[in-house]
This record gives structure tokens, C-alpha cells and sequence, in this order.
């Protein structure tokens, strides 16, 4: 235990108290055996209690979601917001809704609690723990956005811009504990489909804790009140596989009638602040702010697995993760 016999006087001081008076003592010296003793574990026995295998409940709160199965949806369509969009599920992918998407994100993959509409997976992604490329969907309501400017984009200097607004972000980053982050460059420059209001593009990011650069894939729907969310959550090795694979998910991605692009109503509707340019590197980075990180990732059972940028025991996987430095179980 953390204590010996001798030494309980000295850390219960009203023991030795004369005014304290007890009618009844009750002595329990079992300690459970399969943890080292920590302070974080210990109790002040002032209460009656059991300590019996409390130290062991995040190890079973882990063992329990290992045994949680996800329920997707493999074919036909799927809602997604309150009425805000539909998604036709297309051949090869299957899709997540927005709760079990939340448990997806938060609890297994250590993100911080964000909202979200939903997730789209590869066919072959686990139904336990996903460990593929991914693809979050989520709504910003910022507005119209107009789109007029698409065709006079410099991507140059518009990388330029977003690298810059990145180091701005990276020093509140490092305050709440995360890894400083770059922007190398395109990993596929924007395009943007004038006719469907879809625009798409990738980015090559590096992390401070990381040796290797992991891929940042955005796409973006445009509505009448704002713009549908998908990012693309996979390593830089899976650029190809993502880009020879989107298409049928932007098809299959659409505003239902009422909220398309079209149905835009310049007397009563809202126009956001910033058009395709603004959406690219500053709209959407503002909003996203401390960017999520694709690492290195175990599963997560008990103190003996850890979310790290080292290979342990071979059993590493690509995971999308919001790791803080220092971060373990």
C-alpha cells in the first residue's frame, strides 16, 4: 500500500486529535495488487468504502468500447442535419450517423468534442474500431457564399497566406498543449466546379512531433445559407486511393430543395463574409482553429496502450487524433 501501519497517525491527524471521539474503528488493510500504487489512486478511508478494483475501471470503460459495435449504413440514402442534406450512399462506402460518428471521433480516436453530422467510411472499415481513411461531414452556417472570385485564384500566393495564418494559430496551439503545425504545401491544388458548387483541395501539413507529413483533404458544398463540411482523414499515403475514390461521394452529396445553392434569396438570406478565396484559407481556418491531427495511433485498451507518434510492438495505424503532448491511455 502507500502507507505502513506506523505511519497512518501522521497522515490522519485527527487520529491523534483527543477531542475526536469514535464509537466504532474500522480497519480495512486490502490493497488491490494489479496496479502499482499511485496518489491518484489513493482514497482517504474517512468513509467506510471499498477500494476493490477501482483503479481497473478505465481499463473496462476501455474493454467495453472495444465490444461496441457500429451500426452503418451500406446502401440507399441517408439523412443528413434536421433536413439540411441528403447523402446516397455509393457503392463501396458506408456511412456512420452523427452520435456514433461522436463516439468514433471522441472516445476512440481522442479527439476534442466537436460537432459533426456524420462520418463516410470505406466498405471495409471495422465495426468496432475503424482503422482506415475516413471522411467527417459538418455544416458552417456563415452564410452565401459568393463564389464570383473562383476564377481569379493565384494558389501560390494564397499557400503563402494560409502558411502564414497557420504560425499565427500555432502559439495558442502549443498554449492548450497541442503540437505546433506547417503547412508544406498542395497536396492537390483547389478546384472548384462551377455547375455542381463543389469545390475540393489538399493540403500536405507536418507536426511538430511527426517525421512524416499527413494529408488534410477538404471538401466543400456550397448552399444557400452556408457550406457542407467534408474532410477527408487519411495519411499521405492514401492521397491516391482518396482522390481516385471522391467522386462518386461528391455525386452522391447534395443540399435537399430549399437549401440548394439555387434557391438563394437575396432579400431575406444572409451573405457570408468571404467568397471561394476566403473559404480556402481563412473562413474555414478560423473555424477549424486548432487543426486535428492525423498521428500515430493504438488501440486504446487500458494504461498499456498509448496515442503516440512511435510504433509499439508494430501495431501502429494511420488514426485521425486530437493528441495533446504528453498524452497517454
Amino acid at each position: 500500500g502507500l502507507l505502513l501501519a506506523p505511519q497512518i497517525l501522521g497522515f490522519y491527524h485527527e487520529l491523534a486529535d483527543p477531542s475526536v471521539v469514535s464509537a466504532m474503528c474500522l480497519v480495512h488493510q486490502r490493497f488491490s495488487t494489479n496496479t502499482f500504487p499511485t496518489w491518484d489512486l489513493a482514497q482517504p478511508f474517512r468513509f467506510i468504502c471499498h477500494n476493490g478494483e477501482i483503479n481497473t475501471l478505465r481499463g473496462n470503460v476501455n474493454w467495453m468500447h472495444a465490444r461496441q459495435v457500429l451500426n452503418y449504413d451500406t446502401a440507399g440514402f441517408v439523412e443528413i442535419g434536421d433536413g439540411l442534406a441528403r447523402f446516397e450512399i455509393p457503392k463501396g462506402f458506408k456511412y456512420l450517423n452523427a452520435k456514433q460518428s461522436q463516439y468514433v471521433l471522441h472516445d476512440l480516436w481522442g479527439n476534442p468534442p466537436s460537432e459533426t453530422l456524420g462520418m463516410i467510411f470505406p466498405e471495409e472499415a471495422s465495426d468496432i474500431v475503424p482503422m482506415t481513411w475516413a471522411i467527417e461531414i459538418s455544416y458552417d452556417e456563415d452564410g452565401h457564399v459568393k463564389d464570383d472570385d473562383a476564377k481569379d485564384i493565384k494558389y501560390d500566393e494564397l499557400l503563402e497566406q494560409m502558411q502564414e495564418q497557420i504560425k499565427e494559430v500555432n502559439p495558442e496551439r502549443k498554449k492548450q498543449g497541442y503540437p505546433t503545425v506547417e503547412l508544406t504545401g498542395w497536396a492537390s491544388q483547389p478546384y472548384y466546379d462551377d455547375k455542381e458548387k463543389k469545390l475540393h483541395w489538399a493540403k500536405k501539413i507536418l507536426f511538430e512531433t511527426d517525421s512524416t507529413e499527413t494529408l488534410n483533404y477538404n471538401i466543400r458544398i456550397l448552399g444557400r445559407k452556408g457550406v457542407l463540411v467534408l474532410n477527408a482523414i487519411g495519411g499521405i499515403e492514401q492521397l491516391g486511393e482518396i482522390k481516385s475514390k471522391v467522386n462518386p461521394v461528391l455525386a452522391g452529396m447534395n443540399f435537399k430543395e430549399g437549401n440548394r445553392y439555387a434557391d438563394f434569396n437575396e432579400s431575406t438570406d444572409k451573405v457570408a463574409a468571404y467568397g471561394i478565396v476566403g473559404l480556402i484559407a481563412g473562413g474555414v481556418l478560423a473555424k477549424t482553429g486548432l487543426f486535428a491531427k492525423i498521428g500515430l495511433v493504438l488501440l486504446k485498451f487500458a494504461k498499456v496502450i498509448a496515442i503516440g507518434a512511435v510504433a509499439v510492438g508494430g501495431a501502429v495505424v494511420k488514426f485521425f487524433t486530437g493528441k495533446k503532448d504528453g498524452d497517454n491511455a
